[in-house]
């Protein structure tokens, strides 16, 4: 039951008797005129601006009323077009693909949502690579009610054999009438034939529905599968001044901190062997996230490079260490070593195909110089998105060379989307480029 309470000021009640008629307590109130109505609410995604409830039943009684038992015109259909409102279960979706960030590579996130009646009756979400898809899990909770259900699904069904059976032919099984995709799928193997496969079988299918936010839940994906190259992330901090800083805000490397998202949602970080003089591995400290593969990059390296053991329990990952000249490594994990001729990131990237890395976060924390080479050779689209954190202190340093050539980069590039946001006590400007 929902109940909106009304300004005063924007009605004329006149009852046609004495007050104490219209109290609560009168089985036979007379009748309200009303002489004036200016409705000044503005509803969205139902009353009072809450949450709206996905179990909500079309058959349930939706009786809204205002002061004295005004029924509020219009509104009932307001609220009845929820149970049809294709973006808001694909958000849904979207929202279940979520749960699975940093598990699913080389595969995309997908969430799957069946809905009969105004009811959701089955959810699921692909958690890893080589596991069942999204619309699989969701059809298993769906059991027998699937059939003349929709489906809501975030990313186009497959429709080809590979780890796991076509999802098409799995809803085509379970009888669903009806289908909404978020997004095409920009695999080949895939390109629509999904759809085509659907609609082929009866199914009715709608395409393209919250399409931007489907896009960006999968943009490395995307990105690796258009380009055969991985998405890159380059990051820094700066100072107040504009010079580039060794140091994170506080809080960000713990859980919910956006250094340590970012650490869950890329599969590679590249560091400076430098940064390790100082700093420990970089991991994330999200719950059950899988830790990225470490890339340490060695240039004119020191005798001995100690390698600094994992400080999070069960988050030890592989390490490759990218060094212009052989070097010894103080450390007993396995690590390998590739010696490039040229510390440039394309021949970073083409040492990392093969790899399955859909995204990589190349840091400048620590160690500048080791990338003096990489910013000065960064060629082409090989950068994709830019991370800085602006830190409320002061700089140290009067010149800082590395600060120059990232700044650089984004002149050269130029920067779409560019936003910033609060983090903590810092600023976190996000752009691509």
């Amino acid at each position: 039951m929902y109940a909106q309470t009304l300004p005063i000021s924007n009605y004329n009640i006149k009852p046609t008797k004495p007050s104490s008629y219209i109290h609560c307590l009168n089985p036979n109130p007379p009748p309200i005129h009303v002489t004036k109505f200016h409705s000044v609410f503005k509803f969205r995604r139902g009353f009072c601006n809450s949450p709206r409830r996905v179990s909500d039943s079309p058959n349930n009684s939706r009786k809204h009323v205002g002061l004295a038992g005004i029924r509020m015109e219009g509104l009932q259909e307001k609220d009845d077009k929820k149970d049809n409102d294709d973006g808001f279960y694909i958000r849904r979706c979207v929202e279940l693909a979520k749960k699975a960030i940093g598990c699913t590579s080389p595969n995309p996130m997908v969430g799957c949502v069946i809905v009969k009646d105004g009811e959701i009756v089955g959810e699921g979400f692909h958690p890893k690579a080589g596991q069942p898809h999204a619309e699989v899990f969701a059809l298993r909770e769906a059991g027998e009610l699937a059939e003349n259900a929709t489906a809501y699904v975030s990313l186009e069904p497959c429709n080809h054999f590979g780890r796991t059976p076509p999802c098409s032919e799995a809803l085509i099984k379970a009888k669903v009438k009806k289908v909404v995709v978020g997004m095409v799928d920009p695999n080949p193997i895939v390109a629509s034939r999904g759809v085509a496969k659907l609609r082929d079988a009866g199914i009715d299918v709608t395409v393209g529905v919250e399409e931007e936010m489907c896009k960006k839940l999968n943009e490395a994906w995307i990105h690796q599968m258009q380009t055969g190259n991985p998405f890159v992330t380059l990051r820094y901090s700066l100072t107040i001044d504009g010079g580039l800083s060794d140091d994170l805000g506080e809080e960000s490397t713990e859980a919910g901190g956006y250094y340590s998202r970012l650490l869950q949602e890329h599969d590679a970080v590249i560091i400076s062997s430098r940064s390790l003089e100082k700093h420990p591995l970089p991991e994330s400290k999200e719950p059950k996230s899988n830790q990225p593969l470490h890339i340490v990059i060695a240039k004119n390296p020191s005798p001995m490079i100690q390698i600094p053991k994992h400080t999070h329990e069960g988050s030890a990952s592989k390490l490759i260490i990218f060094t212009d000249q052989e070097t010894v490594i103080g450390s007993e994990q396995g690590i390998e070593t590739l010696v490039l001729d040229q510390m440039k990131l394309t021949a970073i990237l083409e040492k990392l195909k093969g790899r399955g890395l859909c995204s990589v976060l190349l840091d400048l924390r620590g160690g500048f110089g080791d990338f003096d080479e990489i910013l000065k050779g960064v060629e082409g689209n090989l950068l994709q998105k830019l991370v800085v954190e602006v830190l409320p202190v002061w700089s140290e340093r009067k010149e800082d060379t590395a600060a120059l050539e990232a700044i650089k980069i984004s002149q050269r590039a130029g920067l779409k989307n560019f936003e910033p946001k609060k983090e903590g006590k810092s600023v976190l400007l996000e752009g691509y480029f």
